[in-house]
């Protein structure tokens, strides 16, 4: 075969350092265009977005040459830097470290509307319960030494 075609779509979770709320609406906004910039620098695509002011999700399409936590590396030094020097986001960081799951092309559409729908999930429910309950959907393995309480 000539050519290398593939279907590799993620679900990347990750979180302001120390759970800071500063990734206001129109600021998030912005961050989700940067880091769609970074990603098409590395021929990856943001499919979609979403996020409340202390965590974000993304929908990303990533060729098989693009390791997940190369990419992610890049995403969140980047964009880290890009709000401290020229957003003024003093003390700005991302939490160590991020979830991904992979997503099914059969379930692009629904992923899309569960992160259309973040500001009224976490009207219910914590982040920190969101991510238990990801873990669990997807039977991952987690050590709740290293994640925050519920």
């Amino acid at each position: 075969m000539s050519d290398t075609f593939h279907s590799i779509n993620l679900h990347v979770v990750f979180g302001t350092k120390n759970r800071q709320s500063v990734l206001h609406d129109e600021l998030r906004d912005e961050v989700f265009a940067y880091i769609g910039g970074i990603a098409r620098n590395r021929e990856a695509v943001v499919l979609h977005s979403g996020g409340v002011e202390d965590h974000v999700h993304l929908l990303l399409g990533v060729p098989p040459k693009i390791a997940p936590s190369d990419l992610l590396r890049e995403v969140k030094a980047n964009s880290s830097r890009w709000l401290k020097e020229d957003k003024q986001v003093h003390g700005f960081g991302w939490q160590d470290g991020f979830s991904v799951f992979s997503v099914s092309p059969s379930k692009i559409a629904a992923t899309r509307e569960y992160l259309d729908r973040q500001r009224e999930h976490h009207e219910r429910v914590s982040f920190e319960r969101e991510l238990r309950d990801m873990y669990d959907a997807h039977g991952l393995p987690y050590d709740e030494r290293y994640l925050p309480p519920a």
